[in-house]
C-alpha cells in the first residue's frame, strides 16, 4: 500500500489507466466495450446506473470524499486556517478559473456550447503534485505548499460548480433525507475522537464503524436521488466528520483513491472512439479546451498569483518569487480527473461532443504536463544551483 500513497506512482498509474482506455476503445474490442460500459444494470430503487455511472457516481464519491478531509484540514490548521494564509492561493485560484473560463467562451461563442465552460477550470491534484514530484528535486517546499493550497481551492471551486450547475430536478424530499444522515455521521464519528465518552469507557469500536458505513452508503443514495450530483455526497461526508476520525479514514482510502479510484475513472473517462475528423470538422468546444487548459491556466495563475503576491506579503513566509509561481501555473494546466468529470456533466445530452470534450481534456492536459515538466526541471536546476554554492 505504501506505493500507492507516492505522487509519483499515482500520477504514473493514472496515466497508464487513461493511455489504455483510450488504445482499448479505439481497438477491435473498443465498440463491444463502450457498449458494456454504458450498459444500464436495471437494479431497483433509482440504481439502475450503468457501469460508467457506478464509477463516475459511486466510486469517485471516495476521490472526493478525501478531498473534502484534505480541505478541511487545510482550512482548520493548514495553509488556508487564516485570511492572511489563505489570501495569495485564493487569488491565483480565482485567476485560473477565471481567465480559462473566458477563454473557452471566448472561442466558443456563437456556437450553442457555452454550458462546457467549467471543463477548463480544474487542476488534479494527484497528477500536479505527481509531476512535481518528479522533475521538481530542491523545489522549496513552501512551492509544494502553495500549489496544494490551490488545487484544494480549485477542487472546492469545482464542487461549487458540480452542486450549483449540475443539479437537475431538485428533490428537496431526498436533499433533506441526505442532509439528516450527513449529521447523523457527524455526530457519530464525535464518539470516535480520543477523549470521547464512548472511548474512554473502552467500549468496541467496530459498531460505531459500521454504523458510520451504513449512514455513509445512506447519504450517498439519497443524494443521488435527490438530483444532486452523488460525489457531493462525499463532500459532504468529509466536512462534517470529525477531524481526527476523518483523519484516520484519509489515511486507510488515500491508497485505494490513488490505485483503484483514479485509474479506474480515468479507464472509463478516455474509453473514447477518435472520430474519423479533420482538425477543421471538431467542435469549438474541443478547441476551446485544448487551448484553455495550458494557456488559460497559466495565465490565469501566473498574473492572479502575481497581484496576490503583491497584496498579500506575510511577515513569517518569503515571497513567492514570479518564477515559482509561474512552476504552480503550469501545473494548474494539468486537468485531467475533475475535467473529465466536467465534460461527461457539461456535455452529457450530446455524445458527439462529450466525446470530443475527453479527447481535448485528454490533449490540452498532455500539454500542460509537457510544459510543466520543462518549467519545473528549469526552476529545480536553480534551486540546486543555489543550494551548491551555499
Amino acid at each position: 500500500m505504501t506505493a500507492f500513497r507516492s505522487e509519483r506512482f499515482a500520477a504514473a498509474l493514472l496515466l497508464t489507466a487513461a493511455v489504455l482506455g483510450l488504445v482499448l476503445a479505439n481497438s477491435p474490442i473498443g465498440p463491444g466495450l463502450l457498449a458494456a460500459i454504458d450498459t444500464p444494470g436495471g437494479l431497483p430503487g433509482g440504481l439502475d446506473l450503468s457501469p460508467r455511472h457506478w464509477i463516475s457516481d459511486g466510486l469517485l464519491a471516495v476521490f472526493f470524499f478525501v478531498v473534502a478531509v484534505e480541505l478541511k484540514r487545510e482550512l482548520v490548521i493548514g495553509d488556508l486556517s487564516s485570511p492572511a494564509k489563505a489570501a495569495l492561493p485564493a487569488v491565483a485560484a480565482l485567476g485560473g478559473v477565471v481567465v480559462p473560463a473566458g477563454i473557452y467562451l471566448l472561442v466558443t461563442a456563437g456556437s450553442g456550447l457555452g454550458a462546457g465552460w467549467p471543463v477548463p477550470t480544474a487542476t488534479d491534484i494527484a497528477f500536479a503534485l505527481g509531476v512535481l514530484a518528479v522533475f521538481g528535486r530542491g523545489i522549496p517546499t513552501r512551492v509544494r505548499v502553495f500549489l496544494l493550497a490551490l488545487a484544494v481551492l480549485d477542487d472546492l471551486v469545482a464542487i461549487l460548480i458540480i452542486a450549483v450547475f449540475f443539479t437537475e430536478e431538485a428533490q428537496p424530499g431526498f436533499i433533506g433525507l441526505a442532509v439528516i444522515t450527513a449529521a447523523l455521521l457527524g455526530l457519530t464519528s464525535r464518539q470516535l475522537k480520543p477523549r470521547s465518552a464512548w472511548v474512554l469507557s473502552r467500549k468496541p469500536r467496530w459498531p460505531l464503524i459500521l454504523l458510520l458505513l451504513v449512514l455513509g452508503a445512506l447519504t450517498w443514495y439519497f443524494t443521488l436521488r435527490s438530483g444532486v450530483h452523488a460525489t457531493i455526497a462525499g463532500v459532504a461526508l468529509g466536512l462534517v466528520m470529525a477531524r481526527v476520525p476523518a483523519g484516520r479514514a484519509h489515511h486507510v482510502l488515500e491508497p485505494y483513491s490513488n490505485g483503484l479510484v483514479l485509474p479506474v475513472f480515468a479507464f472509463t473517462a478516455a474509453l473514447v472512439a477518435v472520430p474519423a475528423l479533420s482538425p477543421a470538422a471538431l467542435s469549438p468546444a474541443f478547441w476551446a479546451i485544448v487551448i484553455a487548459l495550458p494557456v488559460g491556466k497559466f495565465l490565469g495563475i501566473t498574473l492572479a498569483g502575481w497581484l496576490g503576491s503583491r497584496l498579500a506579503r506575510r511577515k513569517d513566509r518569503p515571497a513567492l518569487g514570479s518564477a515559482d509561481i509561474m512552476v504552480v501555473a503550469s501545473l494548474g494546466g494539468i486537468g485531467f480527473t475533475v475535467s473529465l468529470l466536467m465534460s461527461e456533466l457539461a456535455f452529457a445530452g450530446n455524445r458527439q461532443v462529450a466525446d470530443e470534450g475527453t479527447l481535448a481534456v485528454l490533449l490540452g492536459s498532455g500539454i500542460a504536463m509537457v510544459v510543466a515538466a520543462v518549467v519545473v526541471s528549469a526552476r529545480a536546476r536553480h534551486y540546486r544551483r543555489l543550494h551548491a554554492r551555499q
